[in-house]
């Protein structure tokens, strides 16, 4: 140990890439693992331009939810559910996949309101910006022409319920040596860790038909009539956030929403079985967090099956504690799989 406290270096001893070295610098004598030699750059070069493309992206959405929303409405529109029922990334052809990247960076255009680029997809913050998607992470493949330019990498995947967005300099250090047929090349091991990431694995909206079992898709799909198959869903997918575009793919209808609403769709439908469907309405979202549901959120619905509270003298009965709403008179609580089915009342309007 040295006078001022600090360790010696053991004879031999080894640098790890990002390791504090204990002592002072090692000489040009010092060993590194092999095949980390090119890894031990001490600082990344900054990036004045990343940083200020960036720092505008964040402005413009702060928390994601524009471009959450430009997301998830690009991959519907490619699912185009309601007049193919698809609803996963597996039913697209390879055509279609390939135009996905395009679908996103309109979308992404349009809700952030990017101006074209001079010679990729978007000027952001006076600097152009090219678009990249990738249904995987780290899946983006790079042009020439984007060689040594800004690249905003998106990714989304129903199956995992995420997406992420990030930007990296398409730098030669960054890319595989290698390209595709195309000249195409992918990030490699040190641009994939170059990312400057805007959001990562944060939540895509739900799409409830890949959230279910298999046997219950099946069953939802096999009704002969859109009425039918929308009742089924909300009787299967109880306690979920059920968006609009879900209605649509099962409904595979024009007038899809009509087979929700009250007036004869599912709400009046399926009262019998005790089953309310709590839509975006305020209300609404109030009496489903009261009972601890899912909020539904903007074209969101959330379905769940309810029992009037009974409380027996004998002390028998629900649990006069258990989260309850008013409703008709009445305190209605969750049903367990136990309690009989009885008529819901209407919900407030």
């Amino acid at each position: 140990m040295n006078p001022d406290g600090r360790l010696e270096p053991l004879p031999g001893q080894l640098i790890l890439p990002g390791m504090p070295y204990p002592g002072p610098e090692p000489g040009a004598g010092q060993a590194v693992l092999p095949g980390l030699e090119d890894l031990r750059d001490p600082e990344p070069v900054s990036d004045p331009e990343l940083a200020a493309v960036a720092a505008e992206l964040t402005a413009l959405d702060c928390d994601g939810a524009r471009m959450a929303a430009a997301i998830r409405g690009a991959l519907d529109m490619l699912l185009d559910g309601q007049h193919t029922g698809r609803y996963r990334w597996e039913q697209l052809h390879k055509t279609e996949k390939t135009h996905a990247g395009t679908l996103v960076e309109i979308a992404l255009a349009r809700s952030l309101r990017l101006a074209d680029g001079t010679a990729l997809d978007y000027t952001i913050a006076g600097v152009d910006v090219d678009c990249k998607f990738s249904h995987r992470l780290g899946g983006w493949m790079i042009p020439p022409e984007g060689d040594g330019q800004l690249m905003l990498l998106v990714q989304a995947s129903d199956e995992d319920g995420t997406w992420s967005a990030g930007l990296v300099r398409a730098a030669p250090e960054h890319l595989s040596p290698a390209g595709n047929r195309d000249g195409k090349r992918a990030l490699n091991d040190r641009g994939r860790a170059a990312v400057c990431w805007l959001h990562h694995r944060a939540a895509l909206q739900e799409n409830a038909l890949i959230r279910l079992p298999e046997r219950d898709v099946a069953a939802i799909f096999a009704c002969s009539s859109g009425q039918q198959r929308v009742n089924e869903l909300f009787r299967r997918a109880q306690r979920m956030r059920v968006s609009r575009t879900v209605v649509a793919t099962v409904a595979m209808q024009d007038d899809y929403m009509k087979r929700v609403r009250d007036g004869g769709g599912a709400r009046d439908q399926l009262r019998a079985e005790g089953i309310v469907i709590f839509g975006d309405y305020a209300g609404d979202q109030l009496l489903a967090s009261a009972l601890d549901l899912p909020r539904p959120g903007p074209g969101e619905f959330v379905s769940a099956r309810l029992v009037r509270r009974s409380v027996r003298p004998d002390g028998g009965g629900h649990d006069r504690y258990a989260r309850s709403i008013r409703l008709g008179g009445g305190d209605w609580l969750l049903a367990s799989p136990t309690d009989p089915a009885e008529p819901a009342p209407a919900l407030p309007r």
